[in-house]
């Protein structure tokens, strides 16, 4: 039974410590080799032996950032933010700190789609934007402070998705509490979104809902203010189709928030 024990604690070791002796190289090239063919738990285990083993030079950095990817490919948002977000700060000058900061970005990005994908029925104003934020941010940093970058074009489109997409929510807030007699409360989510998402798609319907809501609440200034910016940025908006058929306004003669 000792010798039995003796050899099975040998073979334990013996597998325990496959990698043991191998150089920074070495370990570099397994992770990578697995990264490559999508194996990407055993890749993430080779980058952080790397780590461990040689914690200084250009190995150990190289393999700060591609086991952040690792993550990424395993759609681990915390973690790869957490990886993202420490190669940042050890290496703020390191050549690759832009791909780290479009890495952060992307997985909160995809993390707004893929939840998307999975409550497609769901209303918008019921979905928490605090993805969106995020990845908008993580993009406005990296287009800021890396202008030249080769992913800057590619964070700038998304952030144009990402600010319609902000706009859209405040409005479908707005519409949600229109629809339940709370008109302050939807002025309020309409002028956030004129004020923090202008020139955006979804502020032709706002300011729709904003004259409905000022019309509701009796603030005939303020409704007449907010229609004449109306007409100024949306001049050709459904709402004013058949407006001139009747003598009252064009805002009564839309039901489509009841």
């Amino acid at each position: 039974m000792f010798v039995l024990s003796g050899c099975s604690n040998l073979f334990s070791d013996k597998q325990a410590d496959e990698t043991a002796g191998w150089s920074a190289q070495q370990l570099y090239k397994a992770a990578k080799d697995y990264l490559d063919d999508g194996a990407y738990e055993n890749a993430i285990k080779n980058y952080e032996k790397l780590e461990a083993r040689f914690p200084y030079g250009r190995f150990a950095q190289q393999a700060q950032i591609e086991i952040t990817y690792a993550y990424f490919k395993q759609n681990d948002v915390e973690a790869t933010v957490a990886s993202a977000e420490r190669f940042v700060k050890l290496h703020p000058n390191h050549p690759n700190v832009d791909y780290a900061h479009y890495l952060k970005g992307l997985t909160y990005f995809n993390q707004d789609i893929g939840f998307m994908g999975k409550l497609a029925e769901q209303d918008q104003s019921e979905r928490d934007p605090k993805a969106l934020r995020n990845s908008f941010d993580a993009f406005k940093e990296l287009t800021t402070r890396f202008p030249q970058s080769k992913y800057t074009p590619d964070a700038l489109d998304r952030m144009k998705y990402l600010v319609n997409a902000l706009s859209s929510h405040e409005v479908h807030v707005a519409r949600y509490y229109y629809r339940r007699g709370a008109y302050v409360a939807a002025g309020n989510r309409v002028r956030f979104a004129l004020q923090t998402y202008p020139q955006t798609p979804a502020l032709e319907e706002g300011l729709f809902i904003l004259v409905k809501s000022y019309d509701a609440l009796g603030l005939n200034d303020l409704r007449d203010d907010a229609n004449q910016v109306m007409l100024k940025n949306f001049p050709n908006s459904a709402y004013f189709k058949g407006a001139t058929k009747v003598d009252e306004p064009w805002w009564k003669l839309w039901n489509i928030l009841k």
